[in-house]
C-alpha cells in the first residue's frame, strides 16, 4: 500500500511538459493566413497524438482570441476556447471522444462547439454516441487516426510547422518531414 502511494504521489507531482509551434498556416478554406506561435502544455496523462489532434484543431479555427486551456487539469474547461470580454464562451473545443452530457454542458455555455475526435476506436465512440449527439448543436470532426499518429511521429520540443489546408485535409511540413491530416464531418450544425 505504501509503494502505491508513493507512487501516486510522483504522478500528481509529475509536471506537464512544453512544446512551442511557429505555425505558417494557410487556410484555403477560409481564405486565412496567419503565423501562430504557440505554446502547448502536455499533460503528463496526454499521448502525443491528443496533442497534435489539439495543434491541429487549433489550425483549422484559428482567430483572433483562441487559446488553449488548462485542457486535462481542468475538467470544466474545453481544450480550446475563445472567451469574450463579458466572459462568455463564443467557441468550445474538444479533442478526443468526450460524453453526450459534457456536450450537452457545452453548448449550454458556448455559442459554438466543436469536437475534433481522433483515437483508434472513434469509430465506436461516434456509433454509441450519435444519436445522443444529434440533439445537440455540436460540429463533429474524426480525423484519420494513422495520419495523425504520423503527424505526432514528426513532434520536436521546438518546431517550425507549414501546415496548408484545403477541402477536408492538412498538409503538414516540418524539418523533421511531412504528413497529410484528412477527416470526416460527421455531424456539422450549419
Amino acid at each position: 500500500m505504501h509503494a502505491i502511494l508513493i507512487l501516486l504521489g510522483k504522478l500528481v507531482a509529475l509536471k506537464p511538459t512544453i512544446y512551442k509551434f511557429r505555425v505558417a498556416l494557410t487556410d484555403m478554406n477560409r481564405d486565412h493566413y496567419d503565423s501562430l506561435n504557440l505554446t502547448i502544455a502536455q499533460h503528463p496523462s496526454e499521448n502525443t497524438e491528443r496533442m497534435m489532434a489539439r495543434v491541429l484543431a487549433f489550425c483549422l479555427n484559428a482567430r483572433e482570441g483562441l487559446v488553449f486551456t488548462k485542457g486535462l487539469s481542468e475538467v470544466d474547461e474545453p481544450d480550446i476556447w475563445v472567451r469574450e470580454y463579458d466572459d462568455s464562451v463564443s467557441l468550445w473545443i474538444d479533442a478526443g471522444e468526450p460524453d453526450a452530457d459534457r456536450m450537452k454542458k457545452a453548448t449550454r455555455q458556448s455559442k459554438e462547439t466543436k469536437v475534433y475526435s481522433f483515437n483508434s476506436k472513434s469509430e465506436v465512440w461516434w456509433k454509441q454516441n450519435q444519436s445522443k449527439f444529434s440533439a445537440y448543436s455540436v460540429d463533429v470532426v474524426r480525423f484519420d487516426w494513422e495520419q495523425i499518429h504520423a503527424f505526432a511521429a514528426l513532434l520536436q520540443r521546438t518546431m517550425d510547422i507549414s501546415v496548408m489546408i484545403t477541402g477536408d485535409s492538412a498538409f503538414i511540413s516540418t524539418e523533421q518531414g511531412e504528413c497529410e491530416v484528412t477527416w470526416e464531418t460527421l455531424q456539422s450544425v450549419e
